[in-house]
């Protein structure tokens, strides 16, 4: 998955050391994010392209995390001119590009400059808000509201009967391909509640023996994905919320469509199906 980066390591420890020449700085616009693409990958700026035509880059920045003890930076408000070789590109690329521990670095910091983007002013007093120096946080000085990064937890949903899998597609998205359900918790909701209900409310089935796969960060929309295989429990009629999906339908194991990429949670649970080994 888009997590796996062995032999690879990441530590997000708010550590927000200063950044060297060689430190990765990462530079959004929306939903795009500027580096460089080549046969071999791709690769961000370092402070070393960017300071020719920003002074105060090495005083405007924001630490993010670091991979393989070397620090990635946010950065704001760039001159990116004479970068020719650099580009802005759709963060969808994240998705598949190499190396993977770059691309993980690239959607992670997303997620962080949407939350900073998010947040310049205190949401209950409109004041702004300032970074704290020892822990990734921001807090208000006038009325004392603290935020921390926005997390939200959503579940990924196999749902089986006997040798079939429950695929679905979703309505009115760009992503056309058979998915899992899924769904997120709401409030006073456990887990295992949301799984229930997410399958009561699309597909109109009711589910048993809810056993959990694992996790993964998503940071494409600020959650963390929790996996779940569960069984049907009674009828298999479907009844489809048509304005969730588009289709909802069971599939043979045999039958099952080949899953193209491995960076999700849901393709690597639709293949552990497949497989036989779940």
């Amino acid at each position: 998955m888009i997590q796996d980066i062995a032999p690879h390591q990441y530590n997000n420890a708010y550590k927000p050391v200063p950044p060297k020449k060689d430190s990765f700085a990462l530079y959004y616009e929306k939903r795009t994010c500027l580096m460089k693409k080549s046969e071999e990958g791709m690769t961000f700026p370092t402070f070393a392209d960017l300071e020719r035509l920003n002074e105060d880059i090495y005083e405007n920045y924001t630490y993010l995390f670091s991979i393989d003890n070397k620090p990635f930076y946010l950065v704001n408000d760039i001159n990116r001119e004479r970068l020719s070789a650099y580009t802005m590109e759709n963060t969808e690329v994240f998705r598949t590009i190499q190396p993977r521990y770059l691309a993980f670095a690239g959607i992670t910091g997303y997620q962080l400059y949407s939350w900073y983007q998010s947040h310049k002013f205190c949401g209950r007093c409109g004041s702004p808000t300032q970074k704290d120096e020892k822990e990734r946080m921001l807090y208000c000085e006038k009325c004392g509201l603290m935020e921390f990064p926005k997390i939200c937890p959503a579940t990924i949903i196999a749902v089986r009967d006997g040798n079939r899998l429950l695929l679905s597609k979703y309505a009115g998205r760009a992503y056309k391909k058979y998915a899992l359900l899924a769904g997120y918790t709401e409030i006073g909701e456990t887990i295992e509640e949301t799984v229930k209900r997410e399958v009561m409310e699309e597909v109109g089935l009711k589910v048993k023996n809810i056993q959990y796969y694992k996790s993964q960060p998503w940071s494409f929309s600020d959650t963390l994905l929790m996996g779940f295989y569960c069984d049907l429990d009674g009828e298999d009629k479907i009844t489809l919320d048509q304005d969730e999906l588009a289709l909802a339908e069971w599939f043979e194991r045999e039958d099952l469509p080949e899953v193209t990429s491995d960076e999700s949670l849901t393709n690597e649970m639709i293949q552990m199906f497949k497989l036989g080994k779940i």
